[in-house]
């Protein structure tokens, strides 16, 4: 059974060879120096992490006080641009009274459950197009031609394929996400180490034990990226679905408001979509800074 550690095996590969002494080397340079650009780099790493939100927290508190003094002004009529005030109070009041937290509940299962399918189908899909090149040059161009398709036009064929409800906005969610989670975890396999590859090659792992013990692993920092980029994108797909094919979801509020001519309405459903995808962002960002296999692969101790 072959069960090597892909950190202990990354590790190995990429430790540098001892050279032998020489009477015209310079070892206090050489050995002096070397060393110390990863310990920076650890070190910048480390002090980014440790100021958390708080970054982002600041830059969009100084965009939320430029936007009210924007319309405090009478500048912008609040038809236009409403108040950051008047869409939180909106927003409480949806939240509270409207019933908005249960059809938030609604586009986000619909969006979870499109990025799981997409998911299913693209990790395999990405992992065949990293193990066999004659099926990558057959099937990769098609793969991208699909994006050429927009969602708007699949969306009424889904209708009389599959017809109305939750089946058919997963599905778009799905096709919509699918492309950008293959490609980024095709592009994080072929950028594996292939010193640490040909190792383990020769510790006599092959196939479906090279898959789980290293390729897998190894390619953790990729999946987390395609997923978060995924996610972000299917709650788009579920709300492009609810405003084409129906639904009880946030996409049904927005036209809603729109047809109303509601703006402080439809800003605060945004708003809701938006904190809802920077949510699953985050945490599925927290959850790769946690994982002690993506830590050790970038060379530095888990938190």
């Amino acid at each position: 059974m072959y069960s090597p550690s892909p950190i202990g095996k990354a590790a190995q590969a990429q430790a540098p060879r001892a050279v032998p002494p020489s009477d015209h080397s310079e070892p206090s340079s050489s050995t002096g120096s070397s060393p110390r650009p990863p310990a920076r780099r650890r070190r910048r790493i480390r002090a980014a992490e440790s100021n958390g939100l708080w970054p982002a927290i600041g830059l969009g508190a100084a965009l939320l006080v430029i936007w009210q003094l924007t319309t405090g002004s009478g500048a912008v009529p609040e038809i236009f641009l409403p108040s950051p005030l008047a869409v939180v109070e909106r927003l409480w009041l949806s939240l509270t009274q409207a019933e908005l937290g249960w059809r938030a509940w609604i586009t986000l299962r619909e969006a979870l459950l499109g990025c799981l399918l997409a998911a299913v189908l693209a990790l395999p899909l990405a992992w065949g197009l990293y193990r066999w090149r004659l099926f990558s040059r057959a099937v990769l161009p098609y793969v991208a031609a699909s994006q050429a398709v927009p969602g708007v036009a699949v969306a009424p064929l889904l209708v009389l394929w599959i017809g109305y409800g939750t089946l058919p906005i997963v599905v778009l969610c799905a096709f919509m996400v699918f492309f950008p989670i293959t490609i980024t975890v095709l592009l994080g396999l072929r950028s594996l180490d292939s010193d640490v590859m040909d190792a383990a090659r020769l510790d006599g792992a092959h196939g479906l034990s090279l898959l789980i013990h290293m390729e897998l692993p190894m390619s953790l920092p990729a999946i987390y990226t395609g997923l978060r980029t995924g996610f972000t994108l299917s709650v788009t797909g579920a709300v492009v679905g609810e405003l084409i094919m129906g639904g009880e979801g946030l996409g049904t509020v927005l036209s809603t408001q729109q047809s109303r001519g509601d703006t402080t309405g439809v800003f605060a459903t945004i708003t809701l979509l938006c904190v809802l995808a920077t949510s699953i962002h985050w945490v599925l960002h927290e959850l790769e800074r946690r994982s002690r296999t993506v830590d050790a692969l970038r060379g530095r101790r888990a938190t």
